[in-house]
């Protein structure tokens, strides 16, 4: 296939794509840096009566990351994701998207590997350092909460919301059909 990597040769990490479905649309945002996409099983001991050799150990519900995404600052209303990040922390509307996809691109910009996070709301939003000793460009961090993340490792499809099993749909979110209100 096209999209498959040389085999015996690593994949690079550095080529990536980061979409916001926001609403009608769906909202390509450059970042320099994307981190937290990591899942972890809670787990709960039981000791067994009568058996003092062990516990057991089970697995209870699946834990998500944060998303940590990391770009250069973009003035405020240039962006539909700077617009759903003033909304959140400035006028206390928190909506949440029902999903943001990040690719990884090859050389010919086709995903290698795609990973999707569902039920998607802002949950930090830092400006970095302003140092008149220093010239470097002002970074933004964002910090998304999420409940689900899914991979497609052959990143062969983009992952539709009308492709996801029902209990990958996030409940009881408003999406913005209009590209104004989002």
């Amino acid at each position: 296939m096209a999209n498959e990597p040389t085999p015996g040769y690593q994949i690079v990490n550095f080529h990536f794509s980061v979409l916001f479905n926001l609403g009608s649309i769906d909202v390509d945002a450059r970042f320099q840096s994307v981190s937290g996409m990591d899942a972890s099983i809670d787990t709960e001991v039981i000791k067994e009566g009568g058996e003092n050799r062990f516990e057991h150990v089970i697995p209870v519900r699946r834990k998500y990351g944060p998303l940590i995404l990391k770009r250069g600052y973009i003035q405020s209303g240039s962006s539909a994701v700077t617009k759903w990040l003033q909304d959140a922390f400035e006028n206390e509307k928190i909506k949440p998207i029902s999903s943001v996809t990040i690719n990884l691109l090859n050389e010919q910009h086709s995903p290698l590997v795609t990973w999707m996070i569902t039920n998607v709301w802002p949950r930090s939003w830092k400006l970095g350092e302003l140092n008149a000793e220093q010239n470097a460009v002002l970074i933004e961090t964002l910090e998304l909460n999420y409940n689900i993340l899914v991979t497609d490792p052959g990143g062969n499809k983009v992952i539709k919301e009308k492709d996801k099993p029902d209990s990958l749909k996030p409940r009881n979110t408003q999406r913005a059909t209009d590209e104004n209100t989002v």
